[in-house]
Order: structure tokens, then C-alpha cells, then sequence
């Protein structure tokens, strides 16, 4: 009991800190990395769960398709850049939906990636861009730090004490499917994709190609839900490569043109 009242006056003091940063950037957070990491296998045990939602693609008979995007993921992880690449699992699944133009990565590192994003996009360092961009979401835990703000204190308290009631897991790891990020937080993914794939021989402003493409579409995707002005994110993303003097000039765009064709 007396742990207990210890680590709530703790979460307390902190919770009431709301300028705060945790040691992966901006904003309070007050789940551990080991948190993120069975949060993220909730999320992905919901996911399996329901595949009129989110129809996986098997791996049998996409085999290609799998490494290959296996393949951009452990580049960008290879650069020494991503924080949490040796703690993370970072597993890849592709989600066979033709009509979504969109990727996204659960807290602890499990990547999504829908096959009508893949075939929307043209090159591969455009689709490197915008994993890079879902990677640092992970990495900088965006989830946990707006789920810090959503659940507070008494959610958390019963999470660190293994107290959680019946279902608060569950509950977090179904809120974050949805979770939708503040223009800061996309930002920052925005910059740090740039980072990542400029430790590469990608053009390190890939995922500028995706908001190029997508500008002047109607119904905007998931992507963009939070921060709809995609010219002013290209603008900021080849500003950021061009300060950083990134010299990457590859697209592998017959690789990747192969690919989609391997795609039904």
C-alpha cells in the first residue's frame, strides 16, 4: 500500500507538470517503452481479430511483396537513427486494401502498410518517406505521449501497479488504432523521416512525392487528417533535406513498378 501511495503521489507531480518532456521529445509521458511495446501487441492482437477491418495479407504467395517492404524497414533501421531499433520488434504486416492510401505503426513498433498505398505511390523512396514518417511516430512514442493526455493519471497508476481494471488494455489498444496525432507530433515525424532515409541512398524528401501526389485530391486520406495543407509539408520536408545536405538520389523505380504488378 505504501508503494502504491508513493507511486501516485510520483504520477501525480508529474501528471501536474504539463509542460514537461519526456526524454523521446515534446509532451508528458508517463508509459514506459516496455509499455509501448505491449501496447503495441494489443493493438496487433486486435487488429488479427478482425480481418473485415483490417484484411492482412497472407505472406504465402506474397513472399516478394513481404521482403521487399521488410526490405525499406530494415534500411531505415539500419542508419542508426531510429531510436528504440534494438528494443522494438518493428514486425511488418500488409493490409490488402486497395481503396486506403495509408500506413501506420502502433506504439513498440508494428508497421502497417496498405496495398493501396503501395500502389498509389511511384517510387520507392516515396514509399520509404512515408514508413520513415510512421516509424518515427513509434520512436518518438506520439501514441503514448497524446494517450498521457487522454487517460491520465488513474489509467496509468493501475497499469504500472498491474491493478489495471478488467479491460483498460483493451480499451487503450483499441482508442489507439484510431488515435489520430496533434500537427506538432506530424511534424516531428515529418523531419525525422527526413533523417532517417538521409542515412540512405533514398532521396531523403521521399515522403514529400506521396503529398505532391496527393495534393488537390478530394477526400483526403487518414494521412492527413491532422495537418490537411500538403504544400506546406512538402515545402518543410525538402526545406529539411536540403538543410541537412542529404545526397541520396535513388527511387528504384523499376523495382518498385515490379512490385505493384505483383500486387492483384
Amino acid at each position: 500500500m505504501k508503494q502504491l501511495l508513493i507511486l501516485s503521489l510520483f504520477l501525480s507531480v508529474a501528471f501536474s507538470f504539463s509542460g514537461c518532456k519526456s526524454a523521446d521529445g515534446g509532451g508528458l509521458n508517463l508509459f514506459t517503452p516496455q509499455q509501448d511495446i505491449e501496447l503495441g501487441k494489443q493493438v496487433s492482437k486486435e487488429i488479427a481479430g478482425d480481418p473485415k477491418t483490417y484484411p492482412i495479407l497472407p505472406e504465402s504467395g506474397n513472399e516478394e511483396v513481404y521482403r521487399y517492404v521488410r526490405g525499406i524497414t530494415t534500411k531505415i533501421l539500419n542508419t542508426g537513427k531510429v531510436k528504440y531499433r534494438n528494443e522494438f520488434p518493428w514486425e511488418v504486416k500488409i493490409i490488402n486494401d486497395a481503396n486506403t492510401l495509408n500506413a501506420f505503426c502502433t506504439p513498440g513498433g508494428y508497421i502497417y502498410v496498405y496495398t493501396g498505398l503501395i500502389k498509389y505511390l511511384d517510387t520507392e523512396d516515396q514509399l520509404a518517406g512515408v514508413m520513415g514518417h510512421e516509424i518515427a511516430h513509434a520512436a518518438l512514442r506520439h501514441s503514448t505521449r497524446q494517450m498521457t493526455k487522454i487517460y491520465g493519471l488513474a489509467a496509468l497508476t493501475s497499469i504500472a501497479t498491474g491493478k489495471s481494471d478488467p479491460g483498460m488494455i483493451e480499451q487503450i489498444a483499441l482508442g489507439l488504432i484510431s488515435l489520430q496525432f496533434s500537427r506538432t507530433h506530424e511534424t516531428e515525424a515529418d523531419e525525422h523521416s527526413v533523417l532517417y532515409l538521409c542515412g540512405t541512398d533514398y532521396h531523403a524528401d521521399g515522403a514529400a512525392g506521396f503529398f505532391k501526389k496527393i495534393e488537390g485530391k478530394g477526400n483526403p486520406p487518414a494521412f492527413l487528417s491532422t495537418h490537411p495543407d500538403p504544400g506546406n509539408r512538402v515545402q518543410k520536408i525538402e526545406g529539411k533535406a536540403k538543410e541537412m545536405a542529404c545526397t541520396g538520389s535513388k527511387n528504384y523505380k523499376t523495382e518498385y513498378d515490379r512490385i505493384k504488378r505483383l500486387l492483384k
